[in-house]
């Protein structure tokens, strides 16, 4: 019936691996779990205790693959119908949570995110970034999600009928430059495979610290960039990529690239504080997109 599958680098997946084995056997349905780390260099000796566990498999790669490739690998690896993705810095609030995912199933799913949601207490202060921007923009309500269904749909927690999955898969052929749930939900969007959201949510633990986090911020849109410049998706899906158009057609990029230069080492001082504010966030992210722009358009 069900095939739990969990992509992880460098992180102890032990845990919710025992947690959603012991919620599957409490319920006696048929399922497996399947583990696949990508090259990892840490946690190998706490999560190779998965091959103990019956149901329960431990793939190790040789390589990092990235997760779109791994994704995938893992899907072609499971033997039942519907497939539960989970990343494995997360962890299921309730322990109704596989229930519900079942409950919920009909002869008309294609798909299912059940959302996520951030601890109440505030992380160290250098990982204030992460956490600020996650419970503001992606710990949404059911309400909320249901307003932009696929946008609002992330690839940390979901279950999807094999089928549908073989349909869309993952793009193993774009950057490991994050985008690969933007791109997901974009194909989605285009075949028009509904996306039902639920409220059965996963915390998410893994913080990335401020530094790190604002890295990969600037990386995601270099991948964003790549997605539109290799006519994956339209720049209009993102509301980033739609603005920094609209300033490329009004030949404002100039502009802020000129602001960046002048405060972004301001604004970046403000964002590694303890006091984050995301309408600078925001608008950093866009200078940035409009920069990038401006070197590809060279």
């Amino acid at each position: 019936m069900l095939s739990i599958l969990i992509p992880t680098y460098n992180y102890n997946v032990y845990p919710l691996v025992t947690e959603l084995k012991n919620q599957a056997d409490a319920l006696g349905i048929d399922y497996e779990i399947l583990v696949q780390d990508d090259g990892s260099s840490s946690y190998l000796e706490e999560n190779r205790k998965i091959y103990d566990l019956a149901n329960c498999s431990f793939l190790e790669n040789k390589e990092n693959l990235g997760r779109s490739k791994v994704r995938n690998l893992l899907s072609s690896q499971a033997k039942y119908n519907w497939l539960l993705f989970l990343d494995s810095d997360t962890f299921p609030k309730n322990s109704d949570y596989i229930l519900k995912y079942i409950q919920n199933i009909s002869s008309k799913t294609g798909i299912i995110y059940g959302g996520i949601e951030y601890q109440n207490e505030e992380p160290e202060k250098n990982r204030i970034l992460r956490w600020f921007y996650g419970k503001e923009r992606e710990a949404l309500s059911v309400n909320k999600r249901n307003k932009n269904k696929y946008l609002s749909f992330l690839t940390l927690n979901f279950l999807i009928n094999k089928n549908v999955f073989k349909s869309v898969k993952f793009n193993e052929n774009i950057p490991n430059l994050r985008h690969e749930d933007t791109l997901f939900s974009y194909d989605l969007f285009k075949k028009n495979i509904s996306v039902e959201h639920i409220k059965n949510v996963v915390i998410h633990n893994g913080l990335d610290d401020n530094i790190v986090f604002l890295r990969k911020s600037k990386e995601s849109i270099e991948g964003l960039l790549f997605l539109i410049n290799n006519n994956l998706i339209n720049s209009n899906y993102i509301k980033l990529s739609k603005y920094g158009r609209i300033i490329t057609n009004l030949q404002l990029t100039f502009l802020l690239v000129f602001f960046l230069k002048i405060f972004g080492k301001k604004i970046e001082r403000n964002l590694l504080s303890e006091k984050p504010n995301l309408f600078l966030f925001d608008f950093y992210r866009l200078c940035y997109f409009c920069l990038l722009q401006k070197k590809h358009s060279k």
